[in-house]
């Protein structure tokens, strides 16, 4: 069973050329993963007389991922280091489901409690533990 996240990056005063750079940065950080793909989030049909088939949401990711505690807890992880990295003013938030983690400028503990809550929101929904790899 596939599941998708959809992460959405925040910078004050960026504007929309510096969030792609950043979104492009962090889909090669989350494609080294065990995901299934990473790709812009899409808003909707272009405006007619653009060249734009739709629109992408400046920012934002959708992740597709097999169903696993442990593969969103590495994919969480990961998004928790890039933005480690990154200057004040920086942060992520990230939704699965109905639920949304945002990782900001928390502790390391507020981040790791964050994250546990957060996954056990996504296995309360019903996705399968963390299967081994064949």
């Amino acid at each position: 069973m596939s599941g998708q996240m959809i992460i959405t990056i925040h910078e004050e005063q960026a504007d929309d050329e510096r969030l792609e750079a950043l979104s492009a940065a962090l889909r090669r950080e989350l494609m080294a993963l065990d995901v299934e793909d990473v790709e812009k989030v899409r808003e909707g049909q272009a405006p007619p007389g653009t060249r734009a088939v739709e629109l992408a949401a400046v920012g934002a990711l959708l992740v597709i991922f097999k169903e696993s505690a442990q593969l969103v807890t590495g994919i969480v992880t990961a998004v928790r280091s890039w933005l480690q990295a990154a200057p004040p003013g920086r942060s992520v938030e990230i939704t699965l489901g109905d639920t949304t983690l945002k990782v900001a400028s928390a502790t390391p503990d507020q981040q790791e409690k964050l994250i546990a809550e957060f996954v056990g929101a996504m296995q309360r929904m019903g996705a399968s533990p963390a299967e081994p790899s064949p």
